[in-house]
């Protein structure tokens, strides 16, 4: 590898997902350098080929496969190892064999990229980012899963098509886990800085159904795979983001799946709130102001994945 001169990422996992992570940072310019690693070798080197033949069309990115030591000097990690959900399994079933996929590959991996931040997209992805680390040094600030940020992109196109507004100009979000258990707050829910209630009265819109709402939201993946066998364009677009927040230092605020410790009375859990990304990763955390029955959703959402936790092996 070359010596860095510019910005790096490496990406652990190039299937559906993490080879359209890589295109897309390729396409928007995001970095200067991309590494793709799988256990696959020719699929990687593939998949990078296929990139770098066609960056003379936009943003000059070098695009290469490598190795775990290919990821020295990385400024950010993306991380999308790991299988699917197959008929029958269980998700317990599922999160036991990508924990046992993380436990071997990330100590490897941030011992050739200590100072990198982490970005954890592999599914169960709030028990993955919690066992990363726990198998690592890294610090709190610098492992982050992709949380709810993409359920709070689906929840804002939801409610764009119910309202026939841009997306952009809805303030709304997906907090907990990135499973069942998440939930709307919709006290903080707005629009222009009007409360949503008081929005749709305004416009003369119906009401909807706050439940079928989240609803939808928790099955637009499902959606998604039964129509086309799997869902990675919309991720790939989230995790874009969350690269692009680290790497200019942009400070957004980005709902994201993180250690979480005296909060809400949680603690030592990985889930979605708010909060501030920048060249750190997790700058500072965001408290949001919730309902007394909002908490008691976000504890249960913890509970879930604590239940997890307590059985599987890591």
């Amino acid at each position: 590898m070359r010596e860095k001169k510019g910005t790096k990422i490496t990406i652990l996992g190039v299937g559906n997902v993490g080879a359209t992570i890589a295109y897309t940072l390729a396409v928007c310019g995001t970095c200067s350098d991309i590494v793709l690693i799988d256990i696959n070798k020719e699929k990687a080197k593939g998949e990078a080929m296929d990139i770098r033949q066609g960056v003379s069309f936009g943003h000059n990115v070098e695009v290469i496969d490598g190795d775990y030591a290919d990821a020295v000097n990385s400024d950010i990690v993306i991380v999308t190892l790991g299988l699917g959900r197959k008929p029958g399994q269980t998700r317990l079933d599922l999160a036991q064999t990508n924990v046992n996929i993380i436990k071997e590959v990330m100590p490897q991996i941030a011992e050739a990229a200590p100072d990198a931040i982490y970005i954890i997209v592999s599914n169960p992805v709030d028990i993955l980012t919690y066992v990363t680390l726990k198998c690592t040094n890294l610090t709190p600030n610098q492992v982050i899963g992709s949380g709810t940020a993409l359920d709070t992109s689906r929840l804002r196109a939801v409610l764009a098509d119910h309202l026939e507004l841009s997306p952009n100009s809805i303030h709304a979000y997906v907090f907990g886990e990135h499973g069942d258990s998440s939930f709307i707050p919709w006290s903080m829910t707005s629009i222009a800085g009007v409360e949503m209630d008081e929005y749709m009265e305004s416009q003369n819109h119906q009401k909807f159904d706050d439940d079928q709402i989240i609803e939808e939201v928790r099955l637009a993946g499902s959606e998604v795979i039964k129509r086309k066998g799997a869902t990675f364009f919309a991720i790939g677009m989230a995790v874009n983001k969350i690269c692009d927040s680290i790497l200019r230092d942009a400070n957004n605020i980005i709902t994201v799946s993180y250690l979480i410790n005296d909060k809400f009375g949680i603690n030592d859990i990985c889930l979605s709130l708010p909060a501030v990304l920048g060249s750190n990763g997790i700058e500072r955390e965001v408290t949001p102001k919730l309902t007394d029955d909002e908490i008691v959703k976000l504890q249960a959402s913890a509970e879930a994945l604590r239940e997890v936790i307590n059985q599987i092996d890591f």
